[in-house]
């Protein structure tokens, strides 16, 4: 797979480096702020920002708990400044836990205050730990939450706590990059060697990592035995990682990003391997097909597939009644749910409940419908697997791990006489064999009893195309009438059938009417192929237009053009992902009014981007009746790099320059 910055790369294994330790350290504590401090004059960072990092510093280290074995200690300290009012959110912080039957992470040694300039001296006000609470978001994580006290514009707030976790897999991640620019940020973890993680990293920003070596004795308490409790000592040798990032900007979500999550430049880590001395290596993260295997034992996810499921007899053979060939009978299913259950959310690829009880209400999240699907095409002998994903807000998956916590949405397969098609019941507006775009975001694994099969979603493979008519004519004085035509690209179409569905037709006509001004009226409205969700939409109208001066400016757009650039950034760090690649055409012919002629008209022009990655061309041409213009747009991928982002940004404000050109008539005297 080619090595990129948009996938996190496999950096090294932790027991594979040994180098010195940087000397450079921060000189910073909690709770010692000066009169000084305030003043960041001396910084180098974009003074447009509502908040600054001054410093965010955390540690992980491996303990010796009173259970036999080895907990997780994890120590943040963090210091910001609140520049404005925009950045007070700063100020509300979030702490993620785990937990698991009896075991949860826990957190102790919380300490907040905020902190503020009166009279040349700092007053510090500290958090009311009453104020401080946890919610639970679902069945294995809750938050701990609290926001600063006496936040103001120019004040600065610190905290610092300690995670305690049973849970080796989670070893903290760390992130670099954020809302607001860091001016400090170190992290180190201290890593004895029979525990062996794969290191993820991310982001383009340049991490100086050290690595030094020691030895390290770990006591141990084993509290099982019921006469008394074993204590121990366990020598290791430890491998200190500490990274280290200055004057980090900000990473601010752009237009055209999948997510802004994909590019920040941040460390994650996977338990791989326990390497005891005397004992053979035991792998930890496992592989694909032992993903698969869990997967498909698990009454949260695949259980049920395997199942006769005898309880859909009946509903079955109602749903299938008439089908000729597999093909249809698979249509007639998918058409069934996609109609008659409700979708209430996302959630994940879990299961809520059993299938028979999502089949029993009718509703359920993304999962519950999918599975679902999936189980009564299993059942009618349709070969159908569950597929996982993940959408484009949430993130790459890592095609070399099986990192399960990278996908949060699942689909359907559906293999007919050697095709295969992907199906998702959850929007009442998707075709059969049609998703989402927000799922076409890469790598993802079609899930069998044994293995979990590679399969790629690439927005490069979706094209929209779209094609505006335009045809315009002034047979009475002062009065021009046209027909407006355009053949919508199919996720257009989708977003198209939601607003109707949601308010009707005349609200989106409405809405069309109210980019025009008063002497623009639409008549003989239509949407054509609203029920038919295989196909795109066609939307056509008549209209009028008054328009009687001597001089008469008119765009020959007609409000189909670009108005404004839609990459505004000056610059950008990171990649521009587009949804789709596309191709639209609009084309103009308009009859001149009587008494009229041509006195200016803007010129043709061809621009293209890159030798083959697409175009823009402007072609006008006039006779002594009438004037001809087609617009295209045409971009071949969806992905481009950062270095390209200029050229991009170039591009289309040439197309919002030419799309702003008018005609101008001039009344014949």
């Amino acid at each position: 797979m080619k090595s990129s910055p948009l996938i996190p790369l496999i950096v090294f294994l932790c027991f594979c480096q040994n180098y010195l330790f940087a000397q450079d350290k921060l000189n910073i504590k909690y709770g010692k702020i000066t009169a000084t401090d305030f003043d960041l004059s001396k910084h180098n960072f974009d003074t447009s920002v509502s908040a600054v990092v001054i410093a965010d510093i955390g540690n992980s280290r491996f303990a010796g708990n009173n259970n036999g074995w080895f907990s997780l200690e994890f120590r943040r300290h963090t210091r910001i400044k609140i520049l404005n009012k925009n950045g007070m959110d700063a100020a509300n912080v979030e702490i993620p836990l785990y937990f698991s039957g009896q075991m949860e992470e826990r957190v102790a040694n919380l300490k907040a205050s905020t902190y503020t300039l009166e009279n040349g001296k700092v007053v510090e006000t500290e958090l009311d730990k009453k104020s401080v609470f946890k919610d639970k978001y679902d069945k294995n994580h809750v938050q701990v939450k609290f926001t600063l006290p006496a936040v103001k514009e120019g004040c600065i707030i610190e905290y610092s706590y300690m995670v305690t976790s049973d849970f080796l897999q989670n070893l903290q991640p760390w992130e670099f990059q954020g809302d607001y620019p860091v001016l400090w940020s170190e992290y180190e973890v201290g890593m004895p060697d029979f525990f062996a993680y794969v290191f993820l990293s991310q982001g383009s920003f340049q991490l100086d990592h050290k690595v030094e070596s020691s030895r390290e004795t770990y006591n141990i308490t084993d509290q099982s035995s019921t006469r008394s409790s074993d204590h121990y000592t366990v020598p290791a040798n430890l491998a200190r990682h500490k990274w280290i990032a200055k004057n980090v900007p900000a990473l601010k979500t752009e237009s055209y990003t999948s997510t802004i999550r994909n590019h920040i430049s941040k460390i994650e880590f996977q338990l791989s391997q326990f390497r005891f001395p005397n004992s053979p290596v035991k792998d930890i993260l496992g592989n694909w097909s032992k993903l698969a295997t869990e997967l498909m034992k698990n009454e949260d996810f695949g259980e049920d597939l395997n199942k006769n499921n005898n309880w859909l007899d009946d509903e079955m053979k109602e749903i299938t009644g008439g089908a000729t060939s597999q093909l249809e009978k698979t249509k007639k299913i998918y058409a069934y749910v996609r109609d008659r259950f409700t979708c209430t959310g996302k959630r994940g690829f879990g299961l809520s409940t059993s299938l028979k009880t999502t089949d029993k209400s009718k509703n359920g999240y993304v999962a519950d419908i999918n599975m679902l699907l999936t189980a009564m095409l299993k059942h009618e002998k349709v070969e159908a697997y569950p597929v996982l994903l993940s959408t484009r807000s949430h993130g790459y998956t890592n095609e070399l791990y099986p990192l399960v916590n990278r996908f949060n949405y699942v689909v359907c397969a559906a293999k007919v006489e050697d095709k295969i098609y992907y199906l998702d019941a959850s929007d009442p507006s998707l075709g059969f064999n049609r998703l989402p775009d927000e799922c076409y975001n890469g790598h993802a694994r079609m899930i069998t009893n044994d293995n979990a099969i590679a399969v790629y979603f690439n927005p490069d493979s979706l094209r929209e195309k779209k094609l505006t008519t335009v045809f315009l004519r002034a047979d009475k004085a002062g009065e021009w009438e046209g027909r407006f035509t355009v053949n919508l690209g199919y996720y257009e179409s989708l977003n198209i059938r939601s607003r109707i569905k949601e308010k009707g037709e005349d609200a989106f006509f409405k809405n069309i009417q109210a980019d025009f001004p008063d002497n623009y009226e639409l008549k003989e409205k239509k949407v054509d192929r609203l029920g038919e969700l295989d196909l795109p939409l066609k939307v056509a109208y008549d209209f009028t237009l008054k328009q009687e001066d001597d001089m008469i400016y008119f765009n020959p757009m007609m409000g189909e053009g670009y108005k404004e650039n839609i990459f505004k950034a000056a610059e950008r760090s990171y990649p521009v992902e587009m949804p789709y690649v596309f191709d639209e055409t609009y084309i103009l012919n308009f009859e001149l009014p009587a008494g009229y002629t041509v006195e200016e008209i803007p010129k043709s022009a061809k621009v293209n981007f890159g030798e083959s990655d697409g175009f823009f061309e402007y072609i006008i041409d006039k006779s002594e009746t009438a004037i001809r213009l087609r617009s295209r747009i045409k971009l071949n991928r969806t992905t481009y790099a950062a270095e390209e982002y200029n050229d991009l940004r170039e591009f289309y404000s040439y197309v919002v320059k030419k799309h702003a050109e008018s005609i101008v008539l001039k009344k014949k005297q």
